[in-house]
């Protein structure tokens, strides 16, 4: 049962605008494309309206919570759009599973567009939007979700592609939920479309990063209201600028299933005769000077354009390109021993112990 009460918030096409820049800093590079992600945001609050963005406290513990994403590289997603068709195909098999309709959709991850492309799906199934998500910026696997951490089983995985396909998977934990969710969509062109961890309100309190939404409408606010972007950026995050350079050096390229690469940033002004190297899995995920690291996963790193602080995501990086490198604390939850197991460098193949951004000098 939902409580949409009178002083819930809305969310508007106003919201809209700011709440792409703030997904897209959350992002860290990836989470999809926010700008196709924005234009069918608005145009399902211009179709179906306004969507009730809501909390925990606002449903009832036995509601269902449908947490849907994109699955996949970021420089497809960009070119092969999902279609309308997509979140009710989940939503139907979601109710067949559980035998009762999803009460809200929450941001699987409330980086990139997949923080924006659930307001879309929440308007065009008549559902509010959660104000959480899983990961409190974007991560490449499956496993990679606060739910993970916190101990849930993934239950059934709900994935639908542009074609239609609609599948089903069983897995016995997160880990083989990304090996078997990974192979579905590469079979699908490397992008589809998921619902994971899909639970009641009472399994969720504790397991989800809370209040992410409005943490991206806020970031969104904060750089569209300023002359100096960057620094308004900066503060709202409590964010250490790395680097203000020019992109030099680019490699990337889509492998299985993956937006994977390095890139050079060659200081610019005070910062020249420096070169800052990032690693790259569809996230920013590794920050190096000189071989001295300088950020690592679980803490998020972005790329923004120095002059407007609009995150750049993988698949808009250029060269030449002037930009500074931004790094902030992750959430909490991430810097327990399970979450840096779970998305620490070590868990994406770097010999790095993770240390906290703030312990590095």
């Amino acid at each position: 049962m939902i409580f949409i009460m009178e002083a819930t918030r809305f969310l508007t096409l106003d919201d809209v605008a700011p709440l792409a820049r703030g997904c897209a800093v959350l992002g860290t590079g990836g989470g999809g494309d926010v700008r196709s992600a924005a234009l069918a945001a608005g145009r399902a609050i211009r179709e179906y309206g306004e969507v009730p963005l809501v909390g925990l406290d606002d449903l009832d513990d036995g509601d269902l919570i449908l947490p849907l994403g994109s699955i996949g590289a970021p420089t497809v997603g960009h070119e092969m759009i999902h279609g309308d068709d997509e979140p009710e195909l989940i939503r139907r098999e979601a109710e067949r599973l559980f035998g009762r309709a999803p009460a809200a959709v929450m941001p699987s991850e409330i980086g990139g567009g997949n923080g924006v492309h659930p307001v879309a799906w929440a308007a065009r199934l008549g559902l509010p939007l959660l104000d959480a998500d899983g990961m409190g910026r974007a991560f490449p696997e499956v496993q990679m979700v606060s739910m993970f951490v916190a101990g849930l089983p993934p239950t059934p995985i709900v994935m639908a592609d542009v074609v239609g396909n609609v599948t089903t998977v069983r897995p016995v934990d997160g880990l083989w939920a990304e090996r078997i969710a990974r192979a579905v969509c590469v079979a699908a062109g490397s992008s589809a479309l998921m619902a994971d961890y899909i639970l009641p309100v009472g399994e969720a309190r504790g397991a989800v990063i809370e209040g992410t939404v409005g943490l991206a409408l806020a970031l969104g606010r904060a750089v569209e209201r300023t002359a100096a972007p960057l620094a308004a950026l900066a503060a709202e995050l409590g964010a250490k600028i790395l680097v203000n350079g020019k992109i030099t050096d680019l490699r990337r390229e889509t492998t299985g299933g993956f937006a994977r690469g390095t890139v050079t940033i060659t200081g610019v002004g005070e910062d020249r005769d420096r070169a800052l190297t990032l690693e790259i899995q569809n996230e920013n995920l590794v920050a190096t000077e000189d071989g001295r690291v300088l950020a690592t996963v679980p803490d998020l790193i972005g790329i923004v354009d120095t002059q407007t602080a609009s995150a750049v995501q993988t698949e808009g990086l250029r060269y030449g390109q002037r930009v500074s490198v931004l790094a902030w604390p992750c959430d909490p939850l991430w810097r327990t021993p399970r979450g840096i197991a779970t998305a620490g460098p070590r868990a994406f193949g770097y010999d790095l112990d993770y240390i906290p951004l703030e312990d590095i000098t």
